[in-house]
């Protein structure tokens, strides 16, 4: 692994924790990091990559966390298993790489974070309202909000990393 990789994957981890940090929530909050942790799975699809990614990813999003009783470990989980799902269906599409599918492979991930979080946090340190509730209050507009960030601004940070050379044309 080069160590441009390793930089720009900790910036990655960096900017989704301040954005976990410091975006307002209304109880609960889109999960900015998630959206973070697919842009770098699509610039770098090795597993080194993935693992990193998804371990830091996983406690910086649990460390800067809001759910009552604490979100580190499903956190962790959480972004373990999404991470390498992610990277599983992006190399099942690997010659379909367009923004339609990009865009569509972050709302399945956005899902099963949604979903592996919510499970997890139950079984840890159990849920502050019912399962149903906050699945429809937290993991579907958080799932329309990091598709909609996806087609916004990959294409940007895409191109931003093909001209300074991180990664080959995408």
């Amino acid at each position: 692994m080069k160590t441009k990789n390793l930089v720009v994957i900790a910036l990655f981890v960096a900017i989704g924790g301040v954005l976990h940090l410091v975006v307002p929530s209304g109880g609960m909050k889109p999960d900015f990091s998630l959206l973070m942790l697919f842009f770098g799975i699509l610039l770098f699809r090795e597993r080194k990559s993935v693992l990193l990614l998804a371990l830091g990813t996983g406690i910086v999003a649990g460390l800067t966390s809001n759910f009552p009783g604490g979100g580190l470990f499903p956190n962790i989980i959480d972004k373990f298993f999404t991470a390498f799902l992610f990277y599983g269906l992006v190399r099942l599409s690997r010659r379909q790489t367009s923004l339609v599918v990009n865009a569509i492979l972050t709302a399945f991930g956005t899902l099963c974070s949604g979903i592996i979080f919510l499970l997890s946090a139950h079984f840890l340190i159990g849920l502050p309202a019912p399962f149903v509730v906050l699945f429809l209050q937290a993991v579907l507009p958080a799932m329309a909000v990091n598709t909609i960030a996806t087609v916004v601004f990959y294409p940007i940070v895409a191109k931003i990393a093909v001209r300074s050379n991180l990664i080959e044309a995408v």
